[in-house]
């Protein structure tokens, strides 16, 4: 985790989470991936810029890759490696020094991680969700999120999995099962997502 100062307040208490973007994409779908989460990694930028103009906190939520050693340098650089497929993936989407990065070993971000303690810390009640991939592990953090009543957005065109029909059916289980706003960002604004935010 960065050691950025932790406060949420001027921005509705709402914070954006990255999932698994830095990725080396090996796996056997992954190829078939690789387009959709480019496009994805693409709109996440714009968002995240977005973010960080308003003070909005930025979380990675990353797999470890089976090198359970690891943190945040070295699993970017795992990523980027030479014939990594993932590769060109990572100059898009890089963490900054100040993003913090919560490395998870399983599905949800929420599971055996420091995300449970990080968010209420962040004064965070609201979740932006992007990443991949959008019908595992940006479901099942959904799922944990909508547990813990945190409400939350997940802009369909910052998320990607290896089958468009598997997108489509998990962000309608969000919207449906977890009341998630699934607008992408060409139809929701942050700022209009922000000015929502609870009192």
């Amino acid at each position: 985790m960065a050691n950025a100062e932790i406060t949420c307040e001027a921005t509705g208490k709402t914070a954006l989470l990255i999932i698994d973007m830095i990725n080396d994409l090996d796996f056997k779908s992954g190829e078939a991936m690789l387009p959709a989460a480019k496009a994805a990694a693409l709109a996440v930028r714009s968002l995240r810029r977005e973010a960080r103009g308003a003070g909005v906190p930025v979380v990675y939520v990353n797999d470890n890759y089976g090198q359970w050693h690891s943190e945040r340098s070295r699993l970017v650089e795992h990523c980027g490696r030479d014939g990594v497929l993932g590769r060109e993936i990572i100059p898009l989407i890089a963490p900054d020094d100040d993003d913090y990065f919560v490395i998870k070993p399983q599905f949800s971000g929420f599971y055996s991680t420091n995300l449970p303690v990080l968010l209420p810390k962040l004064g965070a009640s609201r979740l932006i969700l992007t990443g991949v991939a959008a019908d595992i592990c940006v479901l099942f953090t959904a799922a944990d999120a909508h547990m813990r009543e945190y409400e939350l957005w997940v802009p369909a065109d910052c998320v990607a999995s290896s089958d468009p029909k598997r997108t489509e059916w998990a962000l309608e289980i969000m919207r449906g099962s977890m009341k998630a706003d699934v607008r992408p960002t060409g139809e929701r604004r942050l700022q209009e997502w922000l000015a929502a935010r609870e009192s």
